[in-house]
C-alpha cells in the first residue's frame, strides 16, 4: 500500500501494480486555499512577487485538516491500518508539509506569532569563504526577503511541522487503536533538511548540516529506546528494514544494515557517510568530526573543510588554510575513491 504525497503525481514506481497493491494520491489545494495568505518571495526587480506550489508562500487556512492532502493522508492511512490489522502490511505515507509553500489551517498558525520568531544570527562576511557553487540560490537577497519575511517564513514552516506532526499523530493513534502498534516497525524521516536563514540560506540546495540532515526516528518491538550520534545514510534503510524483517539483503546494495545501532547507540556502522546536491553538483564526504564539500569532481571549483567539533555551525572553511594542507588532500582521495567504489557497484549490478 502506499499513500503518495499531492504536491506531486505519484511516481512511475509508486504506480507499479508489482510494487503496491492499494495506491492513494491525496490532492489538496495548496498555495491556492483560502484563508490568509502572503507572498514572501519576490522577483529580482522586487517589483512582483512570485506565485506557485514551490515558492515561499504562506496562507493560514480556513477550514480544518481535511482541506489539505495531508490531512486526507493521514484519514486515509487510518482507514488501512483498519482494514488490514489482521494481516502483515507495509503502508508507505507520504507528507508534502512541511515543503512549501507553508499551507496549514489558521489553528497551527496561531501557535507561532510571527512577530515572536527567533532569526539565525547574521554573520558578516558569512559567504566570502563559501565557494560560489556553494551560495545557495534560495537566500534572502534574492528573494527580497527582508526581516519581517524571513520572520513570516519562519513562523509558516513551524505552522507546517505541526500541522504534519499532528497527522502523524493520528496515524500513531490508528496503530495503537488496532492492536498492532507492538508488532509493527515504524520509520519517520525525510529526504532533506532545510535552512530558515542560517547562512541567509533558505530551504534546502546546500550541502551544510542544515539541509544535509535529516530527521531518523525507527521504532522496533522488543527494542529499548536509545538516541544515537552514530553516522546513517538513508540507503541504509532498505536494508535495515529487510534484514528486520527476516528477508535476504542483496549484496549489491551501498547502503548498510544499522541494526547494530538500534541494540547500541553507540555502535557504528558507517566511518564515513556521502551526500550530493544535484543542483551545486556537490559531493559531501563526512565522519565524526570533519565535513568535507567538493563542487563538482574538479576540486579546482570550490571546497570546503569544517571542524564539528570546534565549529558545529559551519562557519569557518579551513579548505585555504596552510594548517589543512595534508588533511584536504587527504579527503580529496577519499571523495575520489567513494566515487570509484559507487561506479564499479553500478556497472557490477
Amino acid at each position: 500500500m502506499v499513500l503518495g504525497k499531492g504536491l506531486e503525481p505519484l511516481s512511475l514506481s509508486a504506480q507499479d501494480p508489482a510494487s503496491w497493491t492499494e495506491r492513494f494520491n491525496s490532492q489538496g489545494p495548496e498555495w491556492q486555499a483560502p484563508g490568509i495568505g502572503e507572498t514572501l518571495e519576490r522577483n529580482p526587480d522586487g517589483k512582483k512577487p512570485v506565485m506557485g506550489g514551490n515558492t515561499f508562500v504562506i496562507v493560514a487556512a480556513d477550514g480544518n485538516d481535511m482541506v489539505h492532502s495531508d490531512g486526507k493522508t493521514a484519514a486515509k492511512a487510518c482507514e488501512l491500518i483498519a482494514k488490514h490489522s489482521k494481516e502483515p502490511f507495509f503502508l508507505a505515507v507520504g507528507y508534502v508539509r512541511p515543503h512549501v509553500p507553508f499551507v496549514a489551517p489558521k489553528r497551527y498558525f496561531n501557535l507561532y506569532p510571527w512577530e515572536q520568531m527567533t532569526l539565525p544570527e547574521k554573520v558578516p562576511g558569512d559567504w566570502d569563504d563559501i565557494p560560489k557553487p556553494g551560495i545557495n540560490y534560495k537566500t534572502s537577497v534574492n528573494m527580497q526577503m527582508d526581516v519581517t519575511r524571513q520572520k513570516k517564513a519562519v513562523s509558516g514552516y513551524y505552522a507546517a511541522v505541526s500541522f504534519m506532526d499532528a497527522q502523524v499523530g493520528k496515524v500513531l493513534d490508528a496503530l495503537e487503536k488496532s492492536g498492532q502498534a507492538d508488532n509493527t516497525i515504524i520509520i519517520f524521516t525525510s529526504d532533506h533538511g532545510f535552512h530558515l536563514g542560517e547562512h541567509d540560506f533558505w530551504a534546502k540546495v546546500s550541502l551544510h548540516d542544515e539541509s544535509a540532515r535529516v530527521p531518523l526516528i525507527i521504532s522496533v518491538p522488543g527494542k529499548k529506546p536509545g538516541v544515537s550520534d552514530s553516522l546513517v545514510e538513508l540507503l541504509d534503510l532498505y536494508p535495515t528494514t529487510a534484514k528486520l524483517c527476516g528477508l535476504d539483503v542483496p549484496a549489491r546494495l551501498q547502503g548498510k544494515d544499522i541494526g547494530p545501532i538500534l541494540d547500541d547507540p553507540q555502535a557504528k556502522v558507517h566511518d564515513t557517510v556521502f551526500s550530493v546536491a544535484g543542483t551545486s553538483k556537490g559531493l559531501m564526504l563526512r565522519d565524526e568530526r570533519w565535513v568535507f564539500i567538493q563542487y563538482t569532481e574538479d576540486s579546482s571549483k570550490g571546497m570546503e573543510l569544517f571542524d564539528m567539533h570546534n565549529d558545529p555551525k559551519q562557519l569557518t572553511n579551513l579548505a585555504s588554510s596552510p594548517d589543512h594542507v595534508s588533511r584536504v588532500e587527504e579527503w580529496k582521495a577519499k571523495i575520489t575513491a567513494k566515487l570509484l567504489a559507487i561506479r564499479a557497484n553500478d556497472l557490477g549490478n
